[in-house]
């Protein structure tokens, strides 16, 4: 959606499918970060995006047991907006969708999913997409994937994939919200659990951490097992844990680290999480991809505009963001074997605070090299064009 709404605002015709009827999803990353904040201000959106329903977080912080530890530090960052916004991503995509349809070479159409590519020659030409309506080809000097870590694009286009490996999945769901809540951090540490509350005003969406490939010795334990630890994690009375009905409430997200060695072929980009699934440490994956698409149009613009578009392009693409990518990722992997892996496997009665959590506690300063890595990341981009 942000690479529609620059590339129109730059005279391309672009065409977004998407292949639901909205963007109503609630088990989906909700952090804007100040890089992406500050993308909105140069395009001249951010006072209208700040007053979407939101709530702003200055500084990160965890719980470890009983103790609440400030992690990363906002406040400092060289931009517009030094903390994090939290709002539901479908208010994000909607409110852009709205601005890009505003110019009149972009065009989105709902309920339409991409089932397979168009090839001439070695060279992808466009789409085929199912609609209520039946088939259709879309044709196209450029298919952009942005379809997800589980890219039906990329998969289809023979791309191969590096995986990196993930320890953890996580299970979301909701639980109804009062007034007299607690706030406390956004996660919460114990021995072999990892717990993480989003404020959705009347209700928590809440995640809960796991070793991977535990979800069905969970469900053997029983839901009123699941209900009365969730209960205790999210610091709510247990009746508030009846909000899960079933496990059909429950959700879950199968965490995946990837990459792959090469993001295009003739005709085709893949950005984003079809490029390179994120791990959830952090809560970068959606502004990770918001700077590929600020830099694929950058640089791609002036060559769709005029016609010259060459592999070359796409390639500069990739290689003005894969190292970011490959820096991040690294840094999640680091989090998950030195933090993520012993909580999960831990089974001691009190959790012992990670030495480097412990520095961070005692010199506050500290905190905004996380600040500065969550908050604008390795390389951040600027609207050029």
């Amino acid at each position: 959606m942000m690479l529609g709404l620059l590339l129109a605002r730059a005279g391309v015709p672009v065409v977004v499918l998407e292949k639901h009827a909205d963007f109503l999803r609630d088990f989906r990353g909700d952090t804007i970060h100040p890089s992406t904040l500050e993308i909105m201000h140069e395009l001249g959106l951010l006072d209208d995006f700040l007053k979407l329903p939101h709530q702003k977080v200055y500084e990160l912080v965890v719980q470890i047991g009983d103790v609440t530890l400030p992690v990363a530090d906002f406040t400092h960052l060289p931009t517009r907006c030094g903390f994090v916004a939290f709002l539901p991503q479908w208010d994000f995509l909607n409110f852009l969708a709205e601005r890009a349809t505003r110019y009149p070479t972009f065009a989105l159409r709902m309920r339409a999913e991409v089932i397979g590519l168009i090839e001439q020659s070695g060279r992808v030409v466009g789409v085929e997409v199912e609609t209520p309506e039946g088939r259709l080809e879309v044709r196209a000097t450029l298919v952009v994937a942005a379809d997800g870590r589980h890219s039906v694009v990329r998969q289809k286009a023979g791309l191969p994939v590096q995986e990196l490996g993930a320890p953890m999945d996580v299970l979301w769901f909701r639980l109804s919200r009062r007034p007299e809540d607690p706030v406390g951090g956004l996660g919460r540490f114990t021995a072999g659990r990892l717990f993480i509350k989003l404020n959705r005003g009347d209700y928590w969406q809440c995640g809960f951490v796991i070793a991977k490939g535990t979800m069905d010795e969970i469900r053997r334990a029983g839901l009123e097992a699941f209900r009365a630890e969730v209960a205790g994690l999210a610091a709510v009375p247990p009746e508030r844990a009846r909000d899960i009905r079933s496990w059909d409430d429950v959700k879950l997200l199968t965490v995946l680290v990837d990459r792959l060695p090469t993001w295009f072929r003739p005709g085709l980009l893949c950005i984003g999480d079809a490029a390179h699934a994120m791990s959830p440490v952090g809560g970068v994956g959606i502004n990770l991809a918001i700077q590929d698409a600020v830099a694929a149009a950058n640089i791609l613009a002036a060559p769709l505009r005029d016609a010259s578009l060459s592999v070359d392009h796409l390639r500069h693409v990739q290689r003005r963001r894969a190292p970011a990518t490959r820096i991040v990722q690294r840094l999640q992997i680091l989090v998950q074997d030195r933090i993520v892996t012993p909580v999960l496997r831990s089974r001691a009665q009190t959790l012992a605070i990670p030495r480097a959590l412990r520095l961070l506690l005692r010199v506050p300063w500290l905190r905004r090299i996380p600040g500065r890595l969550v908050g604008l990341g390795v390389r951040p981009e600027h609207v050029r064009i």
